[in-house]
């Protein structure tokens, strides 16, 4: 009897035990698992904060970067309207030299005409006749070479005109003005840029902008330079100057002086003079139109004994 009692009490114990071993490996393995979430937790935290910096760095390069085309989309929208006003400046010259050689042709095919009429011809109407042809001729060949330096002559402005520009772009709008006019450039500078008020020295920090100017001009040896001094029409007198012309004369050969000795553009290439009050860009009757006419202008032309050959018709 006590033999069975032990045996069942043993059966007990080892149930027992079974069932608290298996409750203590299931508690470790939740807790593993736990520990295991847990990390897996953090970790996607790590990753999701760090997702957030770097969308914030990217939205922050995209703003940079649409601001960055903005800005270029405005200076190749300023530059295009330039290209667009000279091409059409270009077509139209073109269109006048077309017209002007298709009515040469067609006098040409007129007096052919009438000598294919003629059954009997003197020997000096068939030299007058071919005289004339010849004379044509020439003028034909001279309209095409003149439309030829015309387009050359464009591409060198534009050229131009597009490197000074660039080259003062970080300079004040209403103190420099670049353009062209009756065929040359025009660099237009204010006197309140280059000079104190009633001085024809000019300042040491508007030479920046005369060494630019240097260098472009410099960089095309086949043109000239006339500098002109303009000013209002307020009567000046003092111990440097007699009068505006005076002021106006010494202002041109000032910065004359300075691109041939600071910047070495040869002198041969270089005209100074003064206009004094009388090429106004506005009337004088107010202080901000005398203050647009106080200027010194640069032009940059065709070497002038090039351009007065260039202007000579065939004769005959």
């Amino acid at each position: 009897m006590a033999t069975s009692e032990s045996l069942k009490i043993n059966c007990m114990l080892r149930n027992i035990t079974f069932f608290t071993i298996i409750l203590l490996m299931s508690s470790c393995v939740s807790k593993k698992k736990m520990a295991e979430m847990q990390l897996t937790q953090d970790q996607l935290k790590r990753d999701h904060d760090n997702t957030l910096i770097e969308y914030d760095l990217y939205r922050k390069q995209c703003e940079e970067d649409k601001l960055a085309l903005r800005n270029k989309e405005n200076d190749s929208g300023t530059k295009n309207k330039y290209l667009q006003e000279s091409i059409a400046e270009k077509e139209q010259q073109n269109k006048d030299l077309r017209t002007e050689l298709e009515y040469q042709k067609k006098t040409a095919t007129n007096l052919l005409d009438r000598l294919s009429d003629l059954s009997i011809v003197s020997k000096e109407g068939a030299a007058s006749i071919k005289n004339s042809l010849e004379t044509l001729n020439r003028q034909s060949g001279y309209i095409q070479d003149l439309t030829g330096t015309i387009q050359r002559k464009d591409s060198v402005n534009l050229s131009l005109v597009m490197n000074l520009k660039r080259s003062l772009s970080d300079i004040n709008d209403q103190d420099v003005n670049v353009e062209v006019k009756k065929g040359v450039v025009y660099v237009s500078l204010s006197d309140k840029l280059l000079y104190n008020s009633g001085s024809s020295a000019v300042k040491s920090s508007a030479e920046v902008v005369l060494s630019k100017i240097a260098k472009v001009v410099n960089d095309h040896k086949n043109l000239d330079i006339l500098i002109e001094g303009h000013t209002d029409n307020i009567p000046i007198s003092n111990s440097c100057v007699s009068d505006n012309w005076d002021l106006s004369v010494k202002r041109a050969t000032s910065v004359a002086r300075i691109l041939q000795q600071k910047y070495a553009v040869d002198p041969s290439r270089i005209t100074a003079g003064g206009r004094s009050e009388f090429s106004p860009k506005a009337s004088n009757d107010n202080s901000f139109n005398r203050s647009i006419n106080r200027r010194t202008e640069i032009i940059i032309l065709p070497k002038l004994d090039e351009f007065f050959e260039l202007l000579k018709a065939p004769q005959g």
